[in-house]
């Protein structure tokens, strides 16, 4: 999806719970009659592992006819991670990828030195006379051995992914490994990124497999060490503990962690690289038409931002 241009999430009211380093509180933006909460970046906090943007799409209703065009744009230097609680989005790139993705399914595109691609809602969905959309789209950093790699896409159906089941929760491994279990996706950077959905009562551990971790609380209220929390929030934990989060009410969240990147990156738009000149150069390739063209949506795209 591409980026709008907004001011950061802001941290949240300090925590108490010794186990968070920081409470980010993410600020919505509507973004025709589409609501998005943006995570990371934020205020302090560039990435958490590699994830350094985290988008909650929705939840969005649209009448019949209508849903979400975003039109062909470009990205370099990051992957971009799909994965929906509700709806289905049509995914086009400049590879030739015409695929539909539906709840559950993990859509991982990896942008290297340049692909170009479009989301927009399904025939079949705009067919219906109302219809949903609900997800999450973050993208990962790619390390510096892999910017300028060759673009790919992966798409994992639902039925690839591990599912843990069992005293109350359900976890979903989306990428890297947990609970011993292991995401079939390939990430050329250690990390976690999984869905948990916990009934009221259950207690969801988190190891201090990597130094950073965190969980963003879609729906329900959880408790840390005492400390309650509710929905809309990404909280960062500190390196070296094991956490325990016990689920007050049904609840649903989403882990992601992963080793520390190597290195600060620059972001403009929808590009990620640890060189400005690099930014830069796409900026013109962009504004040049330089992008190879989304097969089969090539009448559209969207601009360079002035």
């Amino acid at each position: 999806m591409s980026a709008f241009p907004d001011n950061d999430p802001l941290p949240g009211d300090a925590a108490s719970c010794d186990a968070l380093e920081q409470v980010i509180v993410p600020r919505a933006r509507d973004v025709g009659g589409f609501s998005v909460r943006r995570a990371l970046p934020a205020q302090g906090r560039q990435m958490v592992g590699p994830f350094i943007f985290f988008d909650e799409m929705g939840p969005a209703e649209f009448l019949l006819g209508n849903g979400i065009d975003v039109r062909p744009h470009p990205h370099i230097g990051l992957a971009t991670v799909t994965y929906l609680f509700d709806g289905e989005i049509m995914h086009r790139d400049s590879l030739g990828s015409a695929q539909p993705i539906r709840a559950g399914d993990l859509n991982l595109m990896s942008a290297g030195r340049g692909i170009v691609h479009s989301e927009r809602s399904a025939e079949g969905e705009r067919g219906k006379p109302q219809s949903q959309l609900f997800g999450v789209q973050a993208w990962a950093a790619l390390p510096m051995s892999h910017e300028e790699s060759a673009p790919t896409f992966v798409h994992h159906e639902r039925s690839q992914l591990p599912r843990i089941s069992g005293e109350g929760k359900r976890v979903s491994i989306i990428m890297g490994q947990a609970y011993g279990a292991a995401s079939p996706a390939n990430f050329p950077h250690p990390c976690l990124y999984a869905e948990a959905v916990l009934a009221p009562g259950a207690v969801l551990p988190i190891d201090d497999d990597y130094d950073e971790r965190a969980i963003y609380v879609i729906s329900g209220e959880i408790d840390i060490a005492g400390d309650t929390f509710g929905p809309h929030r990404l909280l960062v934990f500190k390196p070296g503990d094991r956490i325990s989060v016990l689920a007050l009410t049904n609840a649903r969240l989403m882990l992601l962690g992963g080793e520390p990147m190597d290195g600060p990156r620059h972001i403009w738009w929808n590009f990620v690289s640890s060189s400005a000149d690099r930014i830069r150069a796409a900026k013109e390739d962009w504004k040049q038409r330089r992008f190879a063209p989304v097969l089969g949506d090539e009448k559209e795209f969207i601009p360079l931002p002035e």
